[in-house]
């Protein structure tokens, strides 16, 4: 059976709280898994019944990040983008992490394999 996962990526580069990165991870994977969710449920029932696999990983900041989103683009992967409302710690509209699929864990890891554990 296939295995599927979602990756988060925080930037590291923000020097955000340790709560707000927390709270960052999960605007971006409820915004991504919705955004699965309605595009193919399929996939999204897949990692839903198999336990909802997920990975936060660190991005030193915008350049690669923008990296990776063009990845995820060549190879039709989901994903959302999550900026800031500006409330707390940083500029409204700061983009502070990225939430990618939930998708197939070997079509994910041929991008941010090589990324650490936040």
């Amino acid at each position: 059976m296939d295995e599927y996962k979602q990756v988060i990526l925080i930037r590291t580069d923000l020097k955000m709280g340790t709560g707000k990165k927390c709270a960052q991870s999960c605007h971006a994977s409820l915004s991504a898994s919705d955004l699965v969710r309605t595009k193919n449920k399929a996939v999204w029932k897949n990692w839903k019944n198999t336990g909802q696999k997920k990975v936060v990983l660190k991005v030193s900041g915008m350049e690669d990040l923008r990296d990776i989103v063009m990845h995820l683009e060549k190879n039709n992967i989901m994903y959302f983008l999550v900026k800031d409302a500006g409330l707390t710690q940083l500029t409204p509209g700061t983009t502070t992490a990225l939430g990618i699929g939930p998708t197939l864990s070997k079509s994910i890891d041929k991008i941010t394999g090589d990324l650490k554990l936040l």
